[in-house]
């Protein structure tokens, strides 16, 4: 199966004799593999492994360690995510570890099938015999190493530091790693293992809560948030707080010195466009494609109108012509000539042909008396309302009523329209009055309306109560002082009560005859009418008067906020506004120096654990049978090492810790070791190179004949 990388396949393997040993620093983030004497690790990448599908062809790929994001674009990567062979810097996924040295060996330029190297590799400290059995499993069977060493990291880094003259024999190593942080004591440069201390709180907890914090704070920005830029900001931006409390008060205050210790980042924005005003050409462009369209629109119609002149004339033509035809025709042959032709009477050719010169004229754009349009559309319309029932057929008696009633209707309707356009003007002339008010005394009008709303909204409030509750008049109080049944029904409703309660107290005395009499039915009547029908009630005008009021404030007032129902001023909607820069910014506040305080106050993030100063004091009560003289030289020796002691204030916060559970006097020294995160590789391989190392390792021989109970009882010695 292929792998995906970026990194170089090392060509100079074979150069190398099979007696220099390789070595590795199998860390729970990064996996680095070199050889024995060298300053530097050869190849360097992350420790996780991702198989995700190709979405053509279904091929699944390998991906360990660093890859190309533009590559994964090809690949399914939604049920695969990246996997680490790690628990809390214990190898337990061996199959996974496997896929890692594979992808370690090539990377050397080594081939796979047979290692004919010796093999130091790092574990952590009080590694399983579980987990130290199964690699060496792994590294005898499946590659043919010939001999293998394992060593703790954070030993190796210490004996690295002492060898350039940073820390003494005796001291402390805080080693902060990716999954766990450990203290380890040494004594004449011996680790001393059953001392140790540990929590399992590391560089993965501080950035996993950084990630949950920004994905709290910018949740539109989640899919930028990715775990290796938060990484990335972490190591950039975080530090650790002298004193932790002090700090957040600094940034609860807000000043000057909490605006200096913020950071933001940056995310890409691009900038709205701005509408440039279009140019004299495009106006004029745009104005002569408007003409052109123009001309083209006023061709049509007066193609579109001299076709219906023509079609008009010709209409006209051949009414007049049926009229000089029926003056030639007897008296009494009208009606069969009228029907012949398809009309009723000679009224309805009549009132067609003034029709159709009305329509001709209008056409010709000829200007239309009123009068006469009234009087043509109603003689058109309705030319059967004058003629006698007697004079007319069956079908023409029912065409008459239907003109009647039209024509009622009609009258009906414009009646309505001239009241309502009487209104109309009404409302306009008040509009202009209340303007001029406006206009004289703005202050003066503003109180006046906001009073008057105030008023209205109070006495439509007190309407509506009193509506649900009932008039405190008729008697229903409550003398609990709540409200009863009573008070909350309607008048309509008591009414009805009433009634049914009467009823039953006249029927209720003797024998039941309610429905013998005709005032029994009336009274059914009256109790089985729906009253409560609140839909067919007018429309009140004090609440359209309010509705009025209220728009008329929300023009003039822009502090104004209508009241609900509930008596609450409604909020107005959110406006939408264009993003700007202020938008697409990460803001490092206090995040900065909370989320490395897991570090020291692990329970910050739900783990009941020790910090780092807390974990010396365990690991120095342990060691107190020993002498204080001996914690004295220890304390004056304390070497930081792992990815995690990079944080600015480290030291200093580590010593003010240990100052604060150690008696007063005590020597306190904590040290930087050279490089964090590379001493742990560069003191293996320094060790690897050394004559005395082939005595330190595990052979193959051993291995088959002694097996993996052996290894309980493997013991590396650092001092040679």
């Amino acid at each position: 199966m292929p792998f995906i990388s970026k990194i170089q396949r090392q060509s100079d393997y074979s150069f190398f004799p099979s007696s220099c040993p390789i070595v590795i620093d199998n860390g729970a983030s990064y996996f680095r593999i070199g050889w024995a004497g060298e300053s530097d690790p050869r190849v360097i990448f992350r420790n996780i492994v991702q198989r995700p599908r190709h979405k053509t062809t279904g091929e699944t790929v390998t991906i360990v360690g660093d890859h190309n994001p533009a590559l994964l674009k090809y690949f399914d990567c939604t049920r695969s995510g990246p996997r680490s062979a790690f628990d809390n810097n214990v190898v337990y996924q061996f199959e996974i570890m496997e896929y890692i040295l594979d992808f370690g060996f090539d990377r050397l330029g080594a081939d796979q099938s047979q290692i004919n190297h010796p093999v130091l590799i790092t574990e952590c400290a009080c590694n399983p015999v579980q987990s130290r059995s199964k690699m060496a499993e792994l590294l005898f069977e499946s590659y043919g190493v010939p001999s293998i060493a394992f060593g703790v990291d954070a030993s190796f880094s210490y004996k690295y530091n002492q060898k350039l003259g940073i820390c003494d024999k005796d001291g402390l190593v805080i080693s902060s790693g990716f999954n766990t942080s450990h203290v380890i004591p040494f004594v004449n440069g011996e680790p001393l293992y059953e001392a140790c201390c540990r929590t399992n709180v590391g560089g993965y907890h501080v950035t996993n809560y950084l990630k949950q914090l920004l994905s709290l704070k910018y949740p539109h920005h989640m899919p930028k948030l990715t775990w290796e830029k938060v990484e990335d900001l972490k190591m950039e931006h975080c530090y650790i707080a002298a004193d932790y409390a002090s700090e957040v008060r600094l940034f609860q205050k807000g000043n000057k010195e909490a605006e200096e210790k913020t950071r933001c980042w940056q995310l890409p924005w691009t900038p709205s466009p701005v509408e440039e005003p279009p140019s004299e050409e495009e106006i004029a462009r745009k104005a002569a494609l408007k003409e052109k369209q123009s001309q083209r629109l006023r061709e049509m119609a007066e193609a579109k109108r001299c076709s219906r002149i023509n079609e008009l004339e010709n209409e006209v033509k051949g009414f007049e012509h049926l009229l000089r035809e029926l003056n030639h025709v007897e008296e009494d042959d009208i009606p069969s000539f009228v029907a012949s032709r398809g009309y009723a009477s000679k009224r309805e050719i009549e009132s067609a042909l003034s029709k159709a010169t009305q329509s001709l004229r209008k056409a010709k754009g000829e200007q239309v008396p009123n009068d006469e349009k009234v009087d043509s559309s109603s003689a058109e319309k309705y030319y059967l309302i004058d003629v006698p029932d007697d004079q007319l057929s069956a079908e023409q008696l029912r065409e008459k009523r239907k003109q009647v009633f039209m024509k009622a209707t009609t009258e009906a309707r414009e009646r309505a329209k001239q009241k309502r356009m009487e209104e109309e003007l009404e409302r306009e002339r008040e509009k202009k009055l209340e303007e001029e008010k406006r206009l004289e005394n703005p202050e003066r009008y503003l109180e006046q309306l906001r009073t008057k709303y105030n008023e209205l909204s109070a006495k439509i409030e007190q309407r509506k109560r009193q509506k649900i509750n009932g008039d405190n008049a008729n008697g229903n109080h409550n003398v609990s002082g709540g409200v009863g049944r009573g008070e909350r029904l309607s008048a309509q409703q008591r009414e009805r009560m009433r009634l049914l309660t009467t009823a039953a107290f006249d029927r209720g005395k003797g024998e039941d005859t309610f429905g013998q009499k005709d005032e029994d039915w009336q009274l059914y009547k009256l109790m089985s009418r729906d009253n409560d029908d609140d839909d067919d009630e007018k429309p009140d005008p004090e609440e359209s008067e309010l509705a009025r009021i209220s728009s008329r404030l929300q023009e003039i007032d822009p502090k104004f906020f209508p009241k609900s129902e509930s008596g609450s001023s409604v909020s107005e909607a959110p406006r939408f506004r264009p993003l700007t820069k202020e938008d697409f910014q990460i803001i490092l506040g206090v995040e900065r120096f909370r989320c490395p305080e897991v570090l020291f106050s692990p329970n910050v993030i739900g783990i009941d654990q020790a910090g780092l100063d807390e974990m010396v004091g365990v690991c120095l009560r342990r060691m107190s049978s020993r002498g204080q003289a001996l914690e004295e030289r220890m304390t004056n020796s304390i070497l930081m090492t792992g990815g995690s002691c990079l944080y600015p204030g480290m030291a200093e916060r580590l010593e003010a810790g240990i100052r604060m559970i150690r008696p007063c006097g005590t020597p306190i020294r904590v040290l930087r070791a050279s490089d964090p995160i590379l001493d742990a590789w560069r003191g293996a391989a320094s060790y690897a190179a050394s004559m005395h190392f082939p005595h330190q390792t595990f052979s193959r021989m051993d291995y088959y004949e002694k097996g993996e109970d052996w290894l309980p009882r493997y013991q590396f010695r650092y001092t040679l």
